[in-house]
């Protein structure tokens, strides 16, 4: 049932498409002519590019909002800690929600034990920071792999039917093998747009991540040089 309707909702467009550019008279090809002409493997393909828009989007907005450091209030934090004033310091922290304060929460929870607990302390906290903004981020890595192969397997089914057709009917004409090829390309091309797209955005945001521990990293040794006086 649901290829029929497949077949139908293919045969429709490549219809509509044509009706479209006979009523113009043009002879050119638009946009979403190729599109319909790129067979059924541009549904998968645009569903990944749905989920990758979605995705980068999601995570970009999630790990602006975890991830933001306020310089004003990490100084007001390190000035109570050197004043000794740890009850302030961790009142600060816990009316903020960043991934900062998450860390150094627990940190100073440990003010007083010795310093190898205290930077395995800062250790896991930030593991488990990363972890959780990292969340569902790999699946940016997994469409930016299988939306390319997907447009190549859609380009090799439709090169296989193009030959195909030309063992039956004995015809082998530039015309009937361009033809066929160009509409059998919209998918790789597709597949390489979504491909790139969710590769960008995975490694843009990755960078960001990168950046965060880095930061995390220096105030990690501020914060221990602190404690250990």
């Amino acid at each position: 049932m649901i290829a029929h309707v497949l077949l139908f909702a293919q045969e429709t467009g490549a219809a509509y498409a044509m009706q479209v550019a006979d009523a113009h008279g043009t002879g050119e090809t638009s946009i979403l002519m190729l599109f319909l002409k790129g067979g059924y493997i541009l549904i998968p393909i645009v569903l990944l590019s749905i989920i990758a828009v979605y995705l980068i989007f999601r995570k970009y907005f999630d790990i602006r909002k975890s991830l933001t450091i306020d310089p004003g209030m990490v100084e007001h934090v390190n000035n109570l800690l050197r004043n000794g004033d740890h009850k302030s310091a961790l009142a600060t922290l816990q009316g903020d929600s960043s991934s900062y304060a998450n860390i150094f929460r627990h940190v100073i929870g440990k003010t007083g034990k010795p310093l190898k607990e205290i930077e395995s302390t800062i250790e896991s906290a930030s593991n488990i920071e990363v972890a959780r903004v990292s969340r569902n981020l790999g699946y940016l890595g997994l469409i930016a792999g299988i939306a390319p192969m997907l447009g190549f397997i859609g380009t090799i089914s439709g090169i296989i039917k193009i030959f195909y057709n030309i063992s039956l009917t004995d015809n082998i004409s530039i015309g009937i093998i361009s033809g066929g090829l160009y509409e059998k390309m919209i998918s790789s091309g597709s597949g390489l747009i979504v491909g790139v797209i969710a590769f960008t955005g995975y490694h843009i945001l990755s960078m960001r991540i990168d950046r965060f521990i880095s930061r995390i990293e220096e105030e990690a040794f501020e914060i221990l040089n602190i404690v250990s006086k």
